[in-house]
């Protein structure tokens, strides 16, 4: 299992499916290549301070490191995108939150998330 390291690998994974979980939302993307899993880990400024912000993404380091490698696709990119509950959140129920995200199918894809047809232009109309 490898990083992502570079934004542009990041912004691809955040068109993909995602799975949200109190502590962390799984992004996921199918690549084409026979590469390994990559994973990787970001937390917003919103989720707090510097080292506030680092004790969850070390979180969700150990939460991967503790996973079945066997429960991620394979030729998959993931990106943990942590949240403020996962610093007091109990690990084991954040494990399993994990797990069963894997397990989950993706709720929202890239395409799923575009506006309703006819909803912008409904709210733009005059009233009568």
């Amino acid at each position: 299992m490898d990083r992502l390291r570079q934004r542009a690998d990041f912004l691809a994974v955040a068109n993909g499916a995602r799975v949200n979980s109190p502590a962390f939302v799984l992004q996921s993307r199918r690549r084409d290549d026979s590469g390994p899993v990559r994973i990787g880990f970001t937390v917003t400024k919103k989720n707090g301070n510097a080292p506030e912000r680092n004790r969850i993404r070390r979180r969700l380091r150990e939460l991967v490191k503790r996973l079945d490698p066997a429960s991620m696709q394979p030729h998959h990119d993931y990106v943990l995108v942590g949240r403020r509950d996962a610093l007091s959140r109990d690990f084991a129920t954040m494990l399993d939150d994990l797990r069963i995200a894997f397990t989950k199918p993706a709720r929202h894809t890239a395409k799923a998330r575009g506006h309703r047809p006819g909803h912008a232009r409904a709210a733009s109309r005059k009233p009568d």
